[in-house]
């Protein structure tokens, strides 16, 4: 199993809490580039990514719940867009391709997923030189809306598991009043003697 099926907020609702489209113009995402959403739900973030890289850029998302998908495939017929293609099953379990993703983009999900750190590595995998890998993810304090305390990471544990997968943390910093966003690109790796 990976990433539990849970509860997706009404959009309307979240959005009185998180902008999605901020979000991913605040990490610079942009026209052509390549974005793949990790655990992409019902595409909260993959709808706002496929509009901001436009027809000739492409949004990626990745999840174990073949309804959310569903759903996902739906909005975007409704809005006429071709640039998404979407993958059903355990992120632990697929890699996309090698070296073609721009950002990397874990949207409130990081501490859903059964092996974390083999997401990660994924990640690794599929992040071309230059891009980012992206962890936007709920604050371990309470609060009225999110996951129970004890699942969530705080900021440390999730820098401590990007920088063991081969990133290097840029920035963390708050996105809002429920959650902390860290941006980090791939580490150079030591090469084998």
């Amino acid at each position: 199993m990976t990433r539990e099926k849970h509860h997706y907020h009404d959009d309307r609702e979240r959005r009185t809490w998180q902008n999605p489209e901020a979000i991913l113009i605040g990490i610079g995402l942009t026209l052509d580039r390549t974005f793949v959403d990790i655990g992409c739900g019902d595409g909260f973030f993959a709808i706002p990514a496929a509009k901001i890289v436009g027809p000739r850029g492409r949004a990626y998302g990745i999840d174990i719940d073949a309804d959310a998908l569903d759903r996902l495939r739906a909005k975007a017929h409704e809005e006429g867009l071709t640039n998404i293609f979407l993958h059903q099953g355990a992120a632990e379990e697929i890699l996309l391709c090698k070296d073609c993703a721009d950002v990397v983009f874990f949207g409130i999900d990081l501490h859903d997923f059964d092996d974390p750190a083999r997401v990660l590595h994924n990640a690794r995998e599929i992040i071309r030189d230059g891009g980012i890998v992206v962890d936007l993810d709920w604050k371990k304090e309470p609060q009225p809306l999110g996951p129970p305390l004890a699942k969530r990471f705080d900021a440390d544990q999730a820098v401590a598991l990007m920088e063991c997968a081969g990133f290097r943390v840029v920035s963390v910093a708050e996105s809002g009043i429920y959650h902390y966003l860290i941006v980090a690109e791939p580490a150079d790796l030591p090469t084998p003697e």
